[in-house]
């Protein structure tokens, strides 16, 4: 039956129509106006003013399988630009960052790892990247895992509007309880381990044989596994997470990042087993 088909199964039409309540006395003058002017649909419904061009991008991705978010829920917040802006320029600034680790990083040619977002500064805009290449990652339809291991100021479960009650630092510490990961609604294949109560002792916990072990597991469990970290200026916490994860990816402000503690930390990461993988320049300012 049409009421039990899901989004993907319909025609733009349809998709359209029910997002935007439309009538069917609306949805006839669509079609009436289809048919005089030779256009689609969705052409129609803007000419009228029954639909806007972003319904019509929502419809088309919904009948791709693409993750769009429509409207305010949207919103919920400005950092997450492939859910928010998914056309601009920055969302494909990720995309063709995601494009070259699927060459470099995540292929059958390689071991599994996760890959560590790393900077050397607080504020080179590293949460921000992470988020967003994880969205971008989850958009492919591979299940994605981000998980904040920046036990120092974590910030993606406001990013995300989670709940932090429990997490990262509870697995560590042999105190979280079940439902930790999180699947993010707009997102169907992306997933986020939040860190939870902020830990006393960070790097303890990440220096542990458990977080080596837990990465292991969620590599094995997932297609796609991003983990951001705390600025390096805050102490060997993203070194070691680097080096438990596999691969670093690099996030440096044009014009902020200072060279001297960039250099420390390439020093650092090159001194362990982790793979690094890129740069990004983040010229936003």
């Amino acid at each position: 039956m049409l009421g039990e088909q899901t989004l993907a199964d319909r025609s733009i039409g349809a998709i359209i129509a029910e997002t935007r309540n439309l009538s069917a006395d609306q949805v006839e003058r669509i079609l009436s106006h289809q048919r005089t002017h030779g256009v689609r649909f969705g052409e129609a419904a803007i000419a009228l003013g029954f639909a806007s061009a972003d319904d019509v991008m929502f419809a088309l991705a919904q009948q791709f399988h693409y993750p769009y978010v429509l409207g305010d829920e949207g919103k919920l917040n400005p950092e997450l630009v492939v859910l928010n802006q998914p056309f601009g320029v920055q969302a494909e600034s990720v995309r063709a960052i995601r494009s070259q680790l699927m060459m470099r990083l995540f292929n059958d040619a390689q071991p599994r790892r996760a890959v560590a977002v790393i900077s050397p500064d607080v504020g080179d805009g590293k949460t921000f990247f992470a988020a967003n290449l994880a969205v971008a990652l989850a958009q492919l339809g591979g299940r994605t895992l981000l998980v904040d291991a920046d036990m120092r100021s974590p910030r993606l479960h406001q990013v995300f509007g989670l709940d932090n009650k429990v997490g990262l630092s509870g697995i560590l510490s042999g105190r979280a309880e079940s439902q930790v990961i999180r699947q993010i609604p707009s997102v169907p294949s992306l997933f986020v381990l939040p860190v939870g109560a902020t830990p006393p002792n960070p790097v303890e916990l990440v220096e542990r044989p458990a977080f080596g072990l837990l990465i292991r597991e969620l590599v094995a469990k997932f297609d796609h596994v991003v983990v951001d970290t705390p600025a390096a200026q805050l102490g060997s916490d993203a070194a070691v997470i680097a080096a438990r994860s596999g691969a670093a990816l690099v996030v440096a402000r044009r014009n902020s990042s200072r060279l001297q503690a960039l250099a420390g930390m390439l020093a650092d990461v090159a001194d362990s087993p982790a793979v690094m993988v890129g740069a990004v320049i983040n010229d936003h300012q």
